[in-house]
């Protein structure tokens, strides 16, 4: 079970190192808790020496100690490396945005995108961009193959910590179809709410695999006024999912050099 004032103390921590400067309202907003929370867990961020106040002024910055909370992560993985030329050179087949995106606790986190490389897309979309596993087509792609005892102790987590509304996550959970998401494949998202964009695109994911092991959701995002979800399937999932396998046989491949 998540201690709830970690959970905040973190949320504050991730608002502020992501918009580099917020003011005390601005960080109970983004960390979604009362003022007078907000100013304790920045008061105990300003101790521990990962926040400062900006001289003359009323707003928070990160210190350079927030770099020393990576100082152990090792990313030892080829994925952006070894997928980046597949997903452009699919951009160029099918015109629409792809991206890479892995699951960071209850987020998915984008690695790589073409966001760049074609104008059919409202925004530019880049390393380090969060959506939510329950509203997203790579979270849900990510839930479905998640090992189920995983899976249910997460759901359990978002429960308990009370970020997310009950009513909706009991909602989203039902309508989280494991089974069918795996006999597919693909998982999609009739309109995408969590991103620059709110409800101008959907999206269609299918799932990288290094042997039987899960290890990224492939995307493509597409205007959702340009075609219907079942229109884009038909038309572009066989790309989609033989890119995906190519780019997991590479991935393969690479693993079993290393471990010569």
């Amino acid at each position: 079970m998540p201690i709830r004032a970690i959970s905040r103390a973190i949320a504050a921590l991730k608002a502020i190192n992501r918009q580099g400067s917020l003011t005390m309202m601005e960080i109970a907003r983004a960390a979604d808790v009362p003022y007078p929370t907000a100013c304790r867990l920045v008061q105990t961020l300003v101790y521990e020496g990962l926040v400062e106040q900006e001289p003359d002024r009323k707003r928070y910055r990160p210190t350079a100690l927030v770099q020393s909370l990576a100082y152990g992560f090792q990313d030892d993985d080829r994925l952006v490396e070894v997928a980046r030329p597949h997903i452009v050179s699919l951009t160029r087949r099918i015109g629409w945005p792809v991206a890479i995106a892995s699951r960071v606790g209850r987020n998915m986190m984008l690695r790589d995108s073409t966001h760049a490389n074609t104008a059919l897309t409202f925004e530019r979309y880049y390393p380090g961009f969060t959506l939510p596993v329950l509203d997203s087509a790579s979270g849900k792609l990510s839930m479905a193959y998640t090992p189920d005892d995983e899976r249910e102790t997460l759901l359990r987590w978002m429960k308990v910590s009370q970020e997310v509304d009950p009513e909706y996550l009991s909602v989203a959970r039902a309508a989280l179809n494991v089974e069918r998401i795996r006999a597919a494949g693909y998982a999609v998202q009739g309109r995408n709410q969590h991103n620059l964009t709110p409800g101008k695109t959907a999206s269609i994911a299918v799932p990288i695999f290094v042997g039987e092991h899960f290890k990224a959701a492939m995307t493509m995002v597409f205007f959702a006024t340009a075609m219907k979800v079942e229109a884009a399937l038909d038309r572009y999932l066989d790309d989609l999912k033989g890119t995906a396998a190519t780019i997991g046989t590479e991935l393969s491949l690479v693993a079993a050099q290393n471990q010569k």
